[in-house]
């Protein structure tokens, strides 16, 4: 009588630790982000998983910011280290405490603020590395890597 309860629960705790509850797989991402080949302090940098026809949601978004040597470790909301394993939208942008010290070069004027008077910095990264219309990619490999590596061309102010 006694077998015949505990091999139930082993069970049970054998195919809990297994994970056959299919939820998504992560893995330790970290790179460096350069603008113009120098190491770029205070990215934003986001994963997206893409979703498929057989997997339409894939799992969550994983974030970091980059340090002073353009370092980053990717993380997710809930602190889980890393990225969701597969396909990923990658956008790159710049951290602004301030908003309105930036130049926005697509409209040649200011982030929402009139530039009377005001000395803008350019955020050199382009607008194509953060919109809603990014299409830049990065496939997260099931044993991770510390080779996503994103070398951004900067925006020059004209």
């Amino acid at each position: 009588m006694r077998f015949n309860v505990q091999l139930p629960v082993l069970t049970a705790l054998l195919m809990g630790s297994i994970g056959c509850g299919g939820g998504p797989t992560y893995a330790k991402v970290s790179g460096i982000v350069t603008v113009d080949a120098k190491p770029y302090k205070n990215a934003i940098v986001a994963f997206q998983p893409l979703g498929t026809q057989k997997n339409p949601s894939p799992g969550r978004g994983s974030t970091a910011l980059t340090d002073e040597n353009g370092q980053y470790t990717l993380m997710t909301d809930d602190g889980q280290i890393g990225a969701v394993v597969g396909k990923h939208r990658v956008r790159i942008q710049t951290k602004r405490d301030d908003p309105t010290a930036f130049f926005d070069p697509a409209t040649g004027t200011p982030d929402r603020w009139e530039s009377r008077g005001k000395k803008f910095q350019v955020d050199p990264i382009p607008l194509d590395w953060y919109s809603d219309q990014s299409n830049k990619e990065f496939d997260v490999p099931p044993g991770g890597t510390d080779k996503a590596n994103f070398d951004i061309v900067g925006i020059k102010r004209k």
